[in-house]
This record gives structure tokens, C-alpha cells and sequence, in this order.
């Protein structure tokens, strides 16, 4: 994952909302772009480092809860932090459904903007972190034969050598020689970590053969 420094990125038409969000959080140190629409904003390449969107609820052509859904679909990754400037409880509620982390309404408060700001920092760098885990993951996986697939599903299952043996029609010497190979390309210094490593693969031994392995 890139070591870019975070980015907050500020969708709001009222120019002088824009730049005063902007001369905040750039006085806490942290990278911001302004954007005056969510096709704006939708238009910018993506890119993977920790970021939240303060997002504007009231935006001309596609509103905050339609960009909202789009960023959920694509880029859910990216927190979003609701600004309103009136009182809109079924809007509210909506958002928060949908899994906005904070909505406030304008004026907002300093404080807690860049409390809300922090914590979705936070919240994205560990999304971030899961992801490049699992895509490393799925990178030992996709090095595996498809014999070797074939065992570390029964394995997992908790079958011992002799069992996975007759279960594929194969040697138990033959097995242990797959078992090997296929714990040394997953880098599993036990069972008890293959099977932890299966699990976040979703791995059983009904698909072990045909496991995604891309993102």
C-alpha cells in the first residue's frame, strides 16, 4: 500500500465553505482537495492511501446520498462525513444508515469536524490494511497447484495425511509432499494458522479448487 500522507477531500458547491474547510484542515497539517460536485469528485482518479470525504448533503445534479452510494460501491475505503446547512432527520437517518461515520450541521463546529476527520483517517488506514492483507493473501493462494488446493481444503477440515490420501486417490508420501510445498507457498508455520489463513480465503473443501484469486 502507498505511504502517500492521508488526504481529506471536501465536496461542497458553497465556495466559501470550500475554502474555509480548506484552511482548516490544512492548519492541522493534512492534505485536502476541494471539489464543487460529486461528478467532480467522481471524475478524480482513485488512489490508495487513508481519506475521508466531508461531503456536502444539498449538491447540484447527483445530491450527497446518491454520491454516498456510489463511494459505499467503490471506494469503501472512504468514510464520509456529512455537512448540512439545515436540519433533515430522514436525510440523517439515511446516511447514517448507509454507513456515514458523522453528519453535521453548518455552521460546524471546529472541533468537531477534525475529531470526525481523525477518527475516519483512522478508520480507512485499517480498511486499507485488511485489504492489502487479503490481497497478499490471495497471492500465496494463487500460487498453489490445483492438487495443492485440493489438500489444503481437506486439511483444514482437519483430516489427518492417511485420510486425505484416500479421500484423492493419492499416496500419503504424495500428500505429505503437497501439505509441504502448499505450507511453505502459503508461509504457515502450523495448522492452527493454515486454518486461520483458509478462513479469511473463505476456504472450505467444496471450493478450494476454485477460490477467487484476484481482487
Amino acid at each position: 500500500m502507498s505511504q502517500a500522507s492521508p488526504i481529506v477531500f471536501v465536496v461542497d458547491d458553497d465556495i466559501s465553505v470550500r475554502e474555509s474547510l480548506e484552511l482548516l484542515i490544512q492548519h492541522e497539517g493534512v492534505r485536502v482537495e476541494t471539489f464543487t460536485s460529486a461528478r467532480e469528485f467522481l471524475d478524480r482518479p482513485g488512489i490508495s492511501v487513508p481519506s475521508c470525504l466531508v461531503l456536502d448533503l444539498s449538491l447540484p445534479g447527483l445530491n450527497g446520498l446518491e454520491l454516498q452510494k456510489r463511494v459505499a460501491a467503490e471506494r469503501p475505503d472512504i468514510p464520509i462525513i456529512f455537512i448540512t446547512g439545515h436540519g433533515d432527520i430522514p436525510a440523517t437517518v439515511q446516511a447514517m444508515k448507509a454507513g456515514a461515520v458523522e453528519f453535521l450541521t453548518k455552521p460546524i463546529s471546529d472541533e468537531a469536524l477534525m475529531k470526525a476527520i481523525r477518527s475516519s483517517l483512522e478508520r480507512s488506514k485499517a480498511l486499507l490494511g485488511r485489504d492489502e492483507e487479503h490481497r497478499i493473501l490471495r497471492a500465496r493462494y494463487a500460487r498453489l497447484t490445483p492438487r495443492e488446493r485440493e489438500v489444503m481444503g481437506l486439511v483444514v477440515t482437519g483430516l489427518l495425511n492417511k485420510q486425505v490420501a484416500s479421500e484423492l486417490g493419492i499416496s500419503e508420501i504424495t500428500v505429505k509432499a503437497h501439505r509441504g510445498s502448499m505450507m511453505r507457498k502459503m508461509e504457515a508455520d502450523s495448522l492452527a494458522e493454515l486454518v486461520n489463513l483458509a478462513a479469511r480465503l473463505r476456504l472450505n473443501r467444496f471450493n478450494a479448487s476454485n477460490v477467487p484469486v484476484s481482487n
